[in-house]
């Protein structure tokens, strides 16, 4: 290959800007990066830091001005000075003009961020300058300074279509950093639910938790609407998230307590649906119905004021609508006596039935345990050993309502054991509800396999025996870790002290987060990959 077909690259020749061009051809260098000398008269710039190409355009371009002020006198170094001056003075102006913009933009920003964190309409980024206005009229009573400020409120952009670009930024912004973060994640746990909108759109709701190499975060992934107008979005949508999770090694776990009685409450649909007939009856039809109901509880002195609704798209409410319902039978009873409509006579048969009631009063128990457990997985920085212990404790706890059915104790059934009279009333419907539930629940656990040591190991690495198969469920729970390291440096942490009064002190979350990696990588991991 012939050397002078080689394209000559000037950039990688190093070139500098010789202070001396400056007197010499009134050419500048701009304080700014990548930037090329700049001739001081007429503003052009050269491409190439070289002496002959600053020579040539003075000469060429400027040939008068050698005569009309020659090298070495005062008059043309006062004039060299007075360009620089110039041009420091309009560059000054320029900078100040674009930083002023710049703040503009971003106090804009910051608003709209506010804003959309408090859920507030577009046009409220109006009153929100009004109301600057108007506290700094009241604040400032330096009237240079009040104009100053005011004309620097006034030039924000702050109407309604320009909060809704500055929100779609954001939100770009946020998404895009998000899902960078979930690229570079070595574990994560995704929770997944759909449900249905007033506009009978089914709304598909992703949260992520993930360990970004500094502390766990839960963050919302996507609302997204599915059907077939958004069948395309919704295709990009479930391509980006498989992205994000081609490096991850996932554990699924279908487990809802809500997914466990939608299968298993077949049994006794027949009681709850006429219990939601009697409470839509005395509630929807007519409104003037409702408030004759309220008035008779306000004058029975009852405990509550009024019956609850239940709405399927929330199906724990089911339990507080049954409690409320029991609650007040006898306020319903002498309310359905009073109606004159056949409805009403229709649900007063049905609730004066001793075995109708004791089928509501056992819903009214069950669903309340079952609110319970879903109380007890909601909320943040709720890990899967959380998960699975609160399961595992519920299918122990399954086993303890058979037993007391069975027994007739009825302890942890305290409405069906005020309704009842003897344990003969307890049905084989009862207690095949308890048994599907079990059969429900430990099917939902099969996908997630935890050992208890590992969980042991997270909560309290102190205690763990060394000895046993834990190195080994962990090399299986993370295969990339070095089996025989992972036992020195549990070794290694259990000797220290130090340690064990942090984990008693921050908790596990915040402990293994300040964890060394580069002293005890492997434990690290499989601690993370467990508390993901």
């Amino acid at each position: 290959m012939s050397f002078s077909t080689l394209k000559r690259k000037t950039a990688n020749e190093n070139r500098k800007f010789n202070p001396a061009w400056t007197d010499k051809y009134l050419f500048i260098l701009p304080p700014h990066p990548n930037a090329k000398p700049m001739c001081l008269i007429c503003n052009e710039c050269v491409g190439v830091l070289k002496d002959y190409n600053v020579r040539r355009h003075h000469v060429e371009k400027h040939h008068t001005f050698r005569t009309n002020f020659p090298e070495g006198s005062q008059e043309r170094a006062a004039k060299v000075q007075s360009l620089i001056a110039s041009y420091n003075r309009s560059s000054t102006t320029m900078v100040r003009s674009f930083t002023a913009q710049e703040r503009a933009t971003a106090a804009s920003l910051r608003v709209s961020w506010i804003l959309a964190k408090k859920k507030r309409p577009f046009t409220d980024s109006e009153t929100v300058k009004d109301g600057m206005l108007a506290v700094v009229d009241e604040v400032i009573n330096d009237d240079k300074i009040k104009m100053s400020v005011v004309s620097a409120i006034k030039n924000v952009p702050l109407s309604d279509t320009s909060n809704i670009r500055r929100v779609e930024i954001l939100a770009a912004d946020v998404y895009e950093t998000l899902l960078g973060d979930l690229m570079k994640a070595d574990t994560m746990s995704t929770a997944v639910d759909e449900s249905t909108d007033k506009t009978d759109t089914a709304q598909l709701c992703i949260y992520v938790r993930f360990f970004d190499g500094k502390c766990f975060r839960e963050e919302l992934l996507g609302l997204l609407p599915w059907g077939s107008v958004h069948d395309r979005e919704s295709e990009w949508f479930g391509s980006t998230l498989v992205r994000c999770c081609t490096s991850v090694d996932l554990l699924t776990l279908h487990c809802a307590s809500g997914g466990a009685v939608r299968k298993t409450k077949r049994a006794l649909k027949t009681t709850m649906d006429s219990v939601m007939a009697i409470i839509n009856f005395i509630r929807s039809t007519p409104s003037l119905q409702h408030r004759l109901f309220r008035m008779l509880l306000s004058e029975m002195s009852a405990e509550h004021h009024h019956l609850l609704l239940h709405n399927d798209v929330r199906w724990l409410s089911k339990g507080k609508a049954l409690e409320r319902f029991c609650g007040l039978r006898e306020e319903i009873i002498t309310f359905l006596r009073g109606r004159k409509q056949k409805k009403a006579e229709t649900h007063l048969s049905r609730i004066l039935d001793d075995n109708f009631m004791a089928d509501a009063c056992f819903l009214s128990d069950i669903f309340k345990h079952l609110n319970h457990l879903n109380l007890g997985l909601q909320g943040r920085d709720k890990t899967a050993i959380d998960l699975v212990e609160q399961m595992r404790a519920f299918q122990v706890k399954l086993d303890l309502f058979a037993n007391d059915l069975s027994t007739g104790r009825m302890l942890h059934f305290p409405t069906l054991r005020k309704c009842i009279s003897s344990p003969a009333q307890i049905t084989d419907v009862m207690t095949d509800f308890i048994a599907m539930l079990k059969n429900n629940f430990a099917g939902r656990l099969d996908g997630l396999d935890l050992p208890t040591e590992l969980v042991v190991f997270v909560r309290d690495p102190f205690t763990v025996a060394i000895e046993g198969d834990l190195s080994a469920r962990a090399k299986k729970l993370v295969p990339s870790i070095d089996e025989g390291k992972f036992t020195l440096e549990l070794v290694d942490m259990q000797s220290s002290v130090t340690m064990a009064q942090e984990l008693s002190t921050n908790g596990p979350a915040m402990f293994w987060t300040d964890v060394n990696a580069h002293q005890f990588p492997n434990i690290k991991k499989v601690a993370i990959k467990s508390a993901g």
